[in-house]
C-alpha cells in the first residue's frame, strides 16, 4: 500500500500585518509572511544566524481569526499542506510561488513568547486552565461566532 504525507509545521513571527482580500465569490484569504530563524556556532565558534520567510495562506475562518486578532510580530504555530503554484505575469513570464495552505493556526504570544493570547483576554475558564486550543477550518466550520 502506497501513502503520501504533505505537511508542513511552523513556529514563527509574523513579519507584516496579514494581508487580507475577497475572493470574487467573497470568500475571505489572508496571506502572512512567518519568520522562521534558527542559530548555530561556525568552525570558528561565532555564532550565526538564518532566517527564512514562509508564505501562508488562510482561507474562510481562519482569515478572519487572522484580520481580527493578528499583527505584525505576534508569534504563531501554523499548521497545513505545502502547495505550488504558476501564473502568467501581466509582462507574459511565468511565474511560480510556493506557500503553505494553513488548516489550523495557534496564537502564541507576543515577540517574546508571552502575551495574551485572545482566551486569555477574555478571562475564560479554559483559560484559566491553560487549555489554548487552535484554530482550525474544520472546527470552525458552521460557527456563527468565534470561539472565544
Amino acid at each position: 500500500m502506497s501513502r503520501s504525507l504533505n505537511k508542513a509545521q511552523l513556529i514563527g513571527n509574523l513579519g507584516a500585518d496579514p494581508e487580507i482580500r475577497s475572493t470574487t465569490s467573497g470568500t475571505r484569504v489572508a496571506t502572512l509572511s512567518i519568520a522562521t530563524s534558527r542559530r548555530w556556532n561556525d568552525r570558528e565558534g561565532q555564532q550565526q544566524e538564518k532566517t527564512e520567510w514562509h508564505r501562508v495562506v488562510c482561507w474562510d475562518k481562519l482569515a478572519e481569526i487572522c484580520e481580527r486578532f493578528l499583527k505584525r510580530g505576534d508569534r504563531i504555530y501554523v499548521e497545513g499542506s505545502i502547495e505550488y503554484r504558476q501564473w502568467e505575469g501581466q509582462d507574459g513570464q511565468t511565474k511560480y510561488t510556493t506557500e503553505i495552505r494553513a488548516r489550523e493556526l495557534i496564537m502564541l504570544g507576543g515577540r517574546d513568547g508571552g502575551g495574551e493570547t485572545p482566551a486569555a483576554r477574555s478571562g475564560s475558564k479554559a483559560a484559566a486552565a491553560g487549555d489554548f486550543s487552535g484554530f482550525s477550518n474544520e472546527s470552525l466550520a458552521g460557527e456563527d461566532d468565534l470561539p472565544f
